[in-house]
């Protein structure tokens, strides 16, 4: 054993050399440090640089007025090199595992299952094979790898993106360069755990279902798997989402929120119906809209046309709806520019609220006591549209965009599963089947990546 292991540590004390050595050439930094050369004297005076050089004045291409001279290398000596941009510094030497280091994922991918991971994803064999075959090379190539897809599902979710339908949530929690100097990071702190478990959803209903999932009989394999996906739709999510931010569950039917960890505002939501169903995404909200016009959607354009109480746009290619008691947003409407046209709006139809099944607008969200919300959220921070100011620009009638003093987050998304304080579950019906396909992908090795892969166009033939 100590044969073994002085052998081991010569190697690894050689490739530790060898690294910094090579790190020590090529570092851009040291070169910068070497002297230089002063110039030699000029021998005779140097000759007066000439005046800046100008293209000609010619006609515009349309117009035939003057275009403006444009000065070529202003202040330039004719003949002197161009000076070129510094190159880019040269990647660092790939990463250097030790063996406690490397046994200590081992352990941690052993007991992934308590985050709903399976370590059979990640090849333990092929790893602890690398360990024993004492080849510090192989075994930081293995480890590196396993440290990467570990730290990749952590952050991001084990279910591919293409099995999860209508995702349009923006995630930045890792890339490329910032797991490459975590994993160096932990090596050099040796705190291997400590740096995976970092990169784990902070919001409590993650831990609740963690806890549920540990009390959850093994024979229950349905409520396990419904846990389990649940759990890393939270990973899909930003690892913090914010101070202060809006949430709205499509399955539960529920707008929150929520500040500082606690909800501070919650109530009924109206979510798309099965036909025109809500996607999962995130937006900025950067206020509200009083008195909104409802601009008709294409899709749905036919629904109104000729109807009362709609009118054309100006240049006769849409349909909208004036404000007022019939208007189908109501008095507000949260401004929260996304690509899919969502957002938070009240309703003429507040008796809808009522239903237990409320899958009925045709994609957004309608929100009860939204107006309640607005005004508080108008007033935070010391906003300047106190409640008499907001009342009075509603009865004027007329449109308005009051803007908070800060934006807020606001993320709509589909947990059909909630976890108690007791480590009971809620489960909420899965509205648009989408937990069927997302399950599947988290029962795969890749996540589903080559399961729900987009087929490739096929060209169609055509007479000619």
């Amino acid at each position: 054993m100590n044969g073994l292991t002085s052998h081991f540590g010569f190697r690894a004390k050689r490739l530790s050399l060898a690294c910094c050595a090579a790190l020590i050439v090529a570092s851009p930094a040291l070169a910068q440090l070497r002297p230089v050369a002063p110039a030699p004297a000029p021998t005779a005076p140097a000759p007066k640089a000439p005046a800046p050089l100008a293209r000609p004045v010619t006609q515009g291409p349309v117009t035939g007025t003057p275009a403006i001279p444009v000065p070529v290398n202003q202040g330039a000596v004719p003949g002197a090199p161009v000076a070129q941009p510094l190159p880019e510094p040269p990647p660092l030497p790939p990463a250097v595992w030790d063996p406690v280091s490397a046994q200590d994922l081992v352990y941690y991918i052993q007991q992934i299952g308590r985050d709903g991971l399976e370590p059979a994803d990640y090849d333990l064999a092929g790893l602890e094979s690398a360990i024993r075959s004492g080849n510090p090379l192989l075994m930081s190539q293995e480890a590196t790898s396993r440290f990467n897809r570990v730290s990749n599902d952590l952050a991001l979710g084990h279910v591919h993106r293409s099995a999860r339908t209508q995702w349009f949530v923006v995630d930045k929690d890792l890339d490329a360069a910032r797991q490459d100097a975590l994993l160096r990071s932990a090596l050099a702190s040796h705190n291997i755990r400590g740096a995976l478990d970092g990169l784990l959803p902070t919001h409590p209903q993650y831990a609740a279902l963690k806890e549920a999932l540990a009390v959850t009989p093994a024979s229950d394999a349905a409520k396990l798997n419904r846990i389990k996906l649940n759990m890393d739709r939270w990973r899909w999510l930003p690892r913090e989402l914010g101070e202060k931010y809006i949430i709205v569950n499509v399955p539960g039917f529920h707008a929150t929120l929520v500040e500082n960890g606690v909800n501070r505002w919650k109530h009924r939501a109206i979510a798309g119906a099965t036909k025109t169903p809500t996607p999962q995404l995130s937006a900025m909200a950067v206020g509200v809209m009083l008195n909104p016009w409802w601009e008709v959607p294409p899709s749905i354009t036919h629904e109104v046309v000729g109807k009362k109480g709609f009118v054309k746009s100006s240049d006769g290619k849409r349909w909208r709806q004036p404000p007022g008691p019939t208007n189908a947003l109501g008095q507000v409407k949260f401004v929260m520019y996304n690509p899919q046209n969502i957002y938070l709006h009240d309703t003429n139809a507040r008796s809808r609220f009522s239903s237990r099944m409320r899958a009925l607008s045709h994609g957004c969200i309608r929100t009860e006591h939204i107006l309640d919300l607005a005004t508080e959220l108008l007033g935070d921070d010391g906003g300047e549209w106190t409640p008499d100011k907001i009342q009075a620009q509603l009865a004027s009638g007329k449109t308005k965009q009051a803007n908070f003093v800060k934006p807020v987050p606001v993320y709509i998304v589909y947990f059909s599963a909630a976890a108690l304080n007791d480590g009971k579950i809620v489960d909420y019906n899965d509205l648009y089947g989408r937990d069927g396909k997302a399950l599947a992908a988290l029962q795969t090795k890749d996540g589903g990546a080559k399961m729900f892969a987009p087929k490739p166009k096929t060209e169609v033939a055509t007479a000619r």
